[in-house]
């Protein structure tokens, strides 16, 4: 297939972003060692009707996580750390849980530390608060569980890599950012990228975020972060595209980029797919490294193909651009004559909704007070319109269902699974609530 033509249909798959009236995406792809295409498709602030280019700066959230991996083995490499460390023996003030838990188990999502994000939820705040590293580090060091004993289980954990980061600015004496500029940006020439550890900071040529509007259009989708480790990494696909030849080529920490694509094991021997920052799994016959990124309005994918000298990077900044299929789809156009065939999946077995078959009920003797000492916030129970609800100060009301003999259900996504506790006489203490990637957090009644 000629270059013009490869172009041609790589354009087609950006198509419902050519209007300059939507947001949109930047794409990379790399072949053989060559860009063979870079193009911006939509704009990068609609209220001036900017256009992204392969130039404008994205927030790339989750892609971070590789170049936090990345500076974690240089430290490793000079000598200032190991992977086997126990991480309290660099953060003193984590709780001292029964198990150790190691940098290696943060790496690879497997540490069994309940994640900042939905901790944060239940806690009240929301997605667009102003959300620093040290809100985000007292938060975790009040933790007094875990989700599950270390290496059980792999659940991805955005706390591991904010730990990460504060394990690597403790250890080189330095911020983050300026040790990620120093040590990867600037050998690697990535001059667009930083890490943006202060959301009031001027970028020049930033994208904007926004999300499909309720009902026509769009809406801004505000992001105020002030955090680094598991997200905030501010950078291009011109720039992706240099990390991607490094990964190809070795030419900044050859040895480090080979340990990256080690993958995790759990106690058990299993093997993860998750490695170091990057995940490695099948795809049509080849072995693909990947990461993707959602954050707010922002959303990224980064596509290896190594065997066939591949990558991609298609950075959006609308919630519903999908970055991961759209690095698929131009995968299958620059690759589709080497690769194998395309796998079949089943479709997914019916099951029944849970909120369906759960019952409405407005007992009071949930009523009261509940108060987790832990995330410093309080829910009330209580009855409203012939409906359980719980309320907090900053959340809409939550319904209550019930699913069970003392186990009810909530309508939101940070509030799902909630287990009474009950005194010897019978009466209601607290709950546990399991919540996506926070399990069994102790919530105390103190009010009827």
């Amino acid at each position: 297939m000629s270059g013009n033509s490869i172009n041609r249909r790589i354009d087609e798959v950006f198509t419902r972003f050519s209007n300059p009236a939507t947001p949109g995406c930047a794409v990379s792809v790399l072949h053989e060692g060559q860009t063979i295409h870079a193009a911006g498709y939509g704009s990068a602030q609609l209220e001036y009707g900017i256009p992204i280019t392969p130039s404008t700066v994205f927030h790339v959230a989750s892609v971070s996580k590789q170049f936090t991996c990345f500076a974690i083995l240089l430290l490793a490499e000079r000598g200032k750390l190991s992977l086997d460390d126990d991480i309290r023996d660099h953060i003193p003030e984590l709780h001292h849980f029964d198990s150790t838990i190691t940098i290696r188990h943060l790496c690879h999502h497997i540490s069994g530390i309940r994640d900042q994000w939905t901790l944060l939820n239940i806690a009240g705040w929301r997605t667009d608060d102003v959300i620093t590293k040290d809100h985000i580090l007292k938060l975790l060091y009040r933790q007094e569980a875990l989700n599950f004993a270390p290496g059980d289980e792999f659940l991805y954990c955005n706390s591991g890599y904010s730990l990460l980061a504060e394990i690597c600015e403790r250890v080189s004496e330095e911020s983050f950012r300026t040790f990620v500029d120093t040590e990867i940006f600037a050998p690697l020439g990535m001059t667009a990228s930083h890490i943006h550890d202060d959301h009031q900071e001027i970028v020049p040529n930033r994208a904007y975020s926004y999300s499909p509007g309720a009902k026509v259009g769009y809406e801004k989708s505000i992001l105020s972060f002030s955090n680094h480790g598991a997200t905030s990494l501010f950078t291009t696909v011109e720039d992706l595209a240099t990390w991607i030849q490094n990964f190809e080529t070795g030419h900044h920490g050859a040895a480090i980029l080979e340990q990256m694509c080690i993958k995790g094991r759990l106690v058990d021997g299993q093997e993860i797919e998750y490695a170091l920052g990057i995940t490695i799994s099948p795809y049509r016959g080849a072995s693909q490294i990947q990461h993707s990124g959602s954050d707010a309005g922002f959303r990224s994918h980064l596509l290896m193909i190594p065997e066939h000298r591949f990558g991609v990077a298609v950075l959006g900044n609308v919630g519903d651009s999908n970055p991961g299929g759209l690095a698929h789809e131009i995968a299958d156009i620059v690759l589709g004559d080497v690769l194998g065939p395309r796998s079949q999946t089943s479709s997914p077995a019916n099951e029944t909704d849970p909120a369906e078959s759960a019952e409405t009920l407005s007992s009071p003797e949930f009523h009261g007070i509940y108060v987790s000492p832990e995330l410093q916030t309080r829910y009330a129970i209580l009855s409203e319109d012939g409906q359980l609800v719980a309320r907090h100060q900053r959340h809409p009301d939550v319904i209550l269902r019930s699913t069970g003999k003392d186990e009810l259900t909530g309508s939101a996504s940070y509030f799902q699974t909630l287990h009474f506790q009950r005194t010897e006489e019978g009466i209601v203490s607290g709950f546990h609530l399991t919540s996506g990637r926070v399990r069994n957090l102790r919530f105390n009644r103190v009010r009827l």
